[in-house]
């Protein structure tokens, strides 16, 4: 545990160094976020705006500032592009070497540069939910409260072994940005990140719910608003828990194959 508590650290000191990249990313991605929150403004201001959704305007408003939230703490940003660079330039033969495991090695690093992003995003994102404090709800139960960290933990988890796994092709694929830029805007539709998946029709929804996807954003705010609550939402954080153990096991199985084919080129 020390040595990866030591990869932390020096991820800190690394990720700090490009604390401008960081906080010019954080104060771009407020621009469609801002164009999302005057959209549907728009939209219920119209005198039949919002009526297929049960969510209210506050509600809606306030969703998109969590997905912001939720977005800056457990977001993969370039964790899938530097594990296929380190399997391309063949950066990971120190690994088959050493008694360091890749996979919470990387896990390390993930968590380094979100720690790093959060003191970096902290105050810009403070200070833009701030003009935006007419919406700001507190969360629907103490139950909300106390599980909404959890499931942000799995949802964070989710996102870093789908990533993970999907870097592994790089042991059969030399160029992997193509797939990755799918599962992407696959991602971004699916998990609720665009707009909340009550809006969809029920079948479409039901079928979304049978993939990983929603509990990657999603699923975490709706425990936060209450639209998820009682066994409704214990048997949803369960099944949450389950996508991170089978996303785990594939991410290690796509590590174990992917070594048989590794012919250690570069590095």
């Amino acid at each position: 545990m020390k040595k990866y508590l030591h990869v932390i650290g020096i991820g800190l000191q690394s990720n700090l160094a490009y604390r401008v990249n960081y906080l010019t990313r954080t104060l771009f991605s407020f621009i469609p976020l801002f164009a999302m929150l005057s959209l549907w403004r728009t939209i219920y201001a119209h005198p039949t705006g919002g009526a297929s959704s049960s969510f209210s305007e506050a509600q809606m408003m306030f969703y998109y500032l969590l997905v912001a939230v939720v977005d800056v703490l457990t977001a993969v940003n370039e964790d899938d592009w530097q594990i296929a660079a380190d399997i391309r330039e063949g950066n990971i033969s120190q690994f088959l070497l050493k008694p360091v495991d890749y996979l919470w090695y990387r896990l390390a690093l993930f968590f380094s540069g979100r720690i790093a992003f959060i003191a970096v995003a902290a105050l810009p994102l403070a200070v833009f939910i701030f003009c935006f404090r007419q919406y700001v709800m507190a969360p629907a139960s103490l139950t909300a409260l106390l599980v909404f960290p959890v499931s942000l933990v799995l949802t964070a988890l989710l996102q870093f072994f789908i990533s993970y796994a999907m870097a592994m092709l790089a042991f059969w694929l030399l160029e992997i940005s193509t797939l990755i830029f799918i599962l992407f805007a696959f991602e971004y539709l699916a998990s609720g990140h665009l707009f909340p998946l009550d809006i969809l029709p029920p079948v479409i929804r039901d079928v979304l719910f049978l993939t990983p996807f929603p509990y990657q954003m999603y699923f975490p705010i709706s425990i936060y608003l209450g639209k998820s609550a009682g066994m409704e939402m214990w048997r949803g954080l369960a099944i949450q828990f389950l996508w991170v153990m089978a996303a785990y096991v594939f991410a290690r199985w796509m590590w174990r194959r992917g070594i048989k084919k590794y012919s250690a080129f570069g590095g």
